[in-house]
């Protein structure tokens, strides 16, 4: 089947191909100069009844019927074409394409999240306080208008669909968040995204306590209830209130104050990625401190003692200031994707 814009090309190219036809038809029957040729091709095309430039030999009336006969074909099938590209939706399918091609330009180690909701909201506020490009999936089409007037990347569309999915960019993400309210759209976003990208991160919401296991094992590597999280961190407010208070205190600085970064050592230059921390003694060099690492066990190590020996599948936890992770990335001769 011919694509809509090919059956626009085609009518074009039948337009010109039977005013040349005629032209050169006339110049060669009638003896037309190339003006009077494709003047008579074009009123003859056109049926408005003009009269000819000189009176027609019975070749030229032949030929003259022939070809309005011709043009009236040309016309019907470009009238055809024309209202199939506009009013069948190709047209703004490939506006949409366009429009898409322009938001995703260039944008590549991105993070999608499905859904702009209250926990949708909060988690796009958090990742682009750390400088993390966002591409928003949502189908509530004013808000999609509010968020593209801020200059925002989002698609208008149901981020249970997987085209938008891969108009997204899903190929190119680094991670996938899903905040849908229904658990079942979750579930499915969760299933389309491991199906296209197995390699990739995927978070997702979850209303009911029976649904987390199902979307662990449609590939979600974590799975946060709002509500219960929620009610474990008023908890500890009171239970350690000064310690949660803390914790909040860093969380909330943002980019420009107290930051948690984390470190892969496979980042590290080559010299660096074997010896101990005391060797590498990053907290006298530039004052952050590592408080933590992660081994590709799983295991985490709070407070690590100076002698821990590194290698490339640890990752570091480091608390400091803006200025001081800045120091420790010229320092380690790398770029922390949260500055």
């Amino acid at each position: 089947m011919i694509r809509p814009i090919n059956r626009i090309r085609l009518a074009v190219i039948l337009f010109v191909g039977v005013l040349l036809v005629g032209s050169v038809g006339f110049m060669l029957i009638e003896d037309y100069t190339l003006v009077e040729a494709m003047y008579m091709t074009v009123i003859t095309m056109s049926t408005v009844g003009f009269g000819e430039v000189r009176p027609l030999s019975q070749l030229g009336m032949i030929f003259t019927a022939f070809l309005v006969v011709g043009s009236i074909g040309t016309f019907t099938f470009a009238i055809s074409a024309s209202t199939n590209y506009f009013l069948d939706g190709a047209y703004r399918e490939r506006l949409r394409v366009k429009r898409i091609q322009r938001i995703m330009k260039g944008l590549h180690g991105h993070v999608i999240v499905c859904g702009y909701g209250r926990v949708g909201e909060k988690a796009v506020e958090e990742l682009r306080d750390h400088a993390h490009d966002v591409v928003i999936i949502e189908s509530n089409l004013e808000l999609v208008k509010q968020l593209q007037k801020k200059g925002w990347r989002v698609l208008a569309g149901d981020a249970t669909l997987e085209e938008n999915l891969v108009d997204a960019g899903i190929d190119r993400a680094k991670s996938l968040i899903t905040t849908l309210p229904n658990d079942a759209q979750n579930l499915y976003v969760v299933l389309s995204a491991r199906e296209k990208r197995p390699d990739l991160l995927i978070i997702s919401r979850a209303s009911k306590s029976n649904a987390v296991s199902k979307l662990r094992v449609a590939g979600a590597q974590n799975v946060i209830m709002p509500d219960q999280v929620g009610g474990a961190h008023m908890a500890s407010l009171v239970a350690i209130p000064d310690v949660v208070e803390f914790m909040d205190h860093i969380r909330i600085q943002g980019i420009d104050a107290v930051n948690l970064e984390e470190i892969s050592v496979s980042q590290l230059p080559g010299n660096l990625q074997f010896q101990t921390l005391g060797e590498m003694d990053a907290k006298n060099r530039i004052g952050v401190n590592v408080i933590g690492l992660k081994r590709a066990s799983g295991e985490m190590v709070i407070n690590p003692a100076p002698e821990t020996r590194l290698d490339q599948s640890v990752k570091l936890f480091v608390l400091g200031t803006a200025v001081q992770i800045r120091l420790l990335n010229e320092f380690l001769g790398i770029q922390s994707p949260t500055l």
